[in-house]
């Protein structure tokens, strides 16, 4: 059921990401501009693009990190623990 509307939510994402560079095309097209201050609009959206995908990538790198850690230190807990009943039991 969660990667279903992991799913979903991703879809929409991307959809809504489409619908919204298409709009700024049309508005890149049809601005009553010269064609040099389109270009700088459509450079900013690039570069928005790019450090909105960074940040999103960076994010999910780190968050990956925590989560190793945290795997890492629960097995280290559990090892000194079963070291510890098994010197218990002896």
């Amino acid at each position: 059921m969660k990667t279903e509307s992991n799913n979903v939510y991703t879809f929409m994402n991307i959809g809504g990401a489409l619908i919204a560079y298409a709009m700024l095309g049309g508005s890149l097209y049809y601005a009553p501009v010269d064609f040099s201050t389109k270009g700088y609009w459509a450079m900013g959206i690039l570069l928005l693009t790019i450090s909105l995908i960074n940040t999103v990538k960076y994010r999910l790198d780190e968050r990956n990190s925590e989560d190793r850690i945290a795997k890492l230190e629960a097995a280290k807990a559990e090892n000194i623990l079963a070291e510890y009943v098994v010197e218990k039991e002896t």
